[in-house]
């Protein structure tokens, strides 16, 4: 195999650890000696091993004089795991090939550093813009300590996410569904306004095998959330409730309830000071389900960094019927939003619109 296949491996293997290691960064690790594989491993979970200790263990003795390849720079500082740049060194590896730099500023540059003075030949740089891609949530969370925030929504070829009277189940065919259900547990928050909340008690768990179920945020400025929504009723302290501070004397009973409320001034939050609050309580990631006014503040404030919109072969034909956004005064149509990095799906009958602002 040549460099790149092999670094190609490392990245394929940092993918099995999707939507497991957040906040932590997808790395995969691989030791070739002679032009042989004795070692790969990739970072399975949060707080655990990284993808080089599982390299460095499964070829042992042989790592003396071997070249390992990871798709971001080897960690220089002690977190929940020791340095693996120090654990490289002592295994005798010769040279290390890297993807990425790690922006984390508790690395950032160290780890190639700390190798280089021990006598290890480094480069970086190889399929760097794929393995930026790989872990572009913890490349914005690690450098903003705001989360990156994928828009999801399922509408009509019209545009509508429900009937005038709110009915919305479902648009979308099962096998649309189920792609949610993978983002739900790729990404650790996903939030809703209050509103959609309300009409529809939706549970917000990620329902696939092994799916690990995302932080719940709902943005209620007026405190509407009944206490017996599914919402409130949860029990894994994963419910996260967005209020005003004016609203500060009716919290107690969602305290108790182990929802934490977040307080916030005035009624109308920007995305902004949402997402700074939420980036304190280390979730990287949020995905955007609704409802058309929280959705069109985001285009807004141009604050969505990603998203995917599904569109399902049905016509409402009623304008009365809630639109996924709206509230725009656009005259021209040069001046309307344009999707940027933009890909298509197809599920089925339905398809989708993939784009990224970077």
């Amino acid at each position: 195999m040549k460099i790149l296949e092999y670094m190609q491996l490392a990245l394929s293997l940092a993918e099995k650890g999707r939507g497991s290691v957040n906040p932590n960064p997808m790395v995969g690790a691989v030791v070739v000696k002679d032009e042989k594989i004795i070692g790969t491993g990739y970072h399975r979970y949060f707080g655990g091993p990284h993808a080089e200790v599982y390299a460095l263990d499964e070829a042992g003795s042989d790592a003396q004089g071997a070249t390992i390849y990871v798709t971001l720079e080897p960690c220089s500082h002690y977190g929940k795991t020791p340095p693996c740049a120090e654990k490289i060194i002592a295994m005798g590896i010769k040279k290390c090939i890297v993807a990425s730099l790690d922006p984390n500023p508790l690395v950032a540059g160290r780890g190639i550093e700390m190798m280089q003075d021990a006598g290890i030949e480094v480069e970086t740089g190889i399929l760097k813009d794929k393995a930026d891609k790989l872990n572009e949530i913890f490349m914005k969370y690690i450098t903003t300590k705001k989360p990156f925030l994928f828009l999801k929504c399922a509408i009509t070829l019209d545009g509508k996410i429900a009937t005038k009277t709110g009915s919305s189940k479902w648009i979308t065919n099962a096998i649309a569904r189920k792609r949610v259900q993978e983002l739900r547990h790729n990404l650790m928050g996903i939030m809703i306004g209050a509103n959609t909340l309300v009409a529809d008690n939706p549970s917000l768990t990620a329902r696939i095998n092994g799916g690990i179920d995302p932080f719940r945020i709902v943005i209620d400025p007026d405190m509407v959330t009944p206490l017996d929504s599914k919402f409130v009723s949860a029990t894994d302290g994963k419910s996260i409730l967005i209020t005003s501070v004016e609203q500060k004397p009716f919290t107690q009973k969602y305290l108790e309830k182990g929802v934490k409320v977040i307080l916030l001034q005035g009624r109308e939050f920007s995305l902004e000071d949402i997402l700074t609050e939420v980036g304190k309580l280390k979730i990287d990631s949020i995905m955007l389900e609704g409802g058309s006014h929280l959705i069109s503040k985001a285009f807004t404030e141009d604050a969505i960094d990603g998203g995917e919109i599904f569109i399902a072969p049905k016509i409402l034909g009623d304008r009365e019927a809630i639109p996924f956004i709206d509230g725009f005064n656009i005259h021209n149509i040069s001046d309307g939003i344009e999707l940027k990095n933009t890909k298509f799906n197809i599920y089925g009958d339905n398809i989708s619109v993939e784009f990224y602002k970077n």
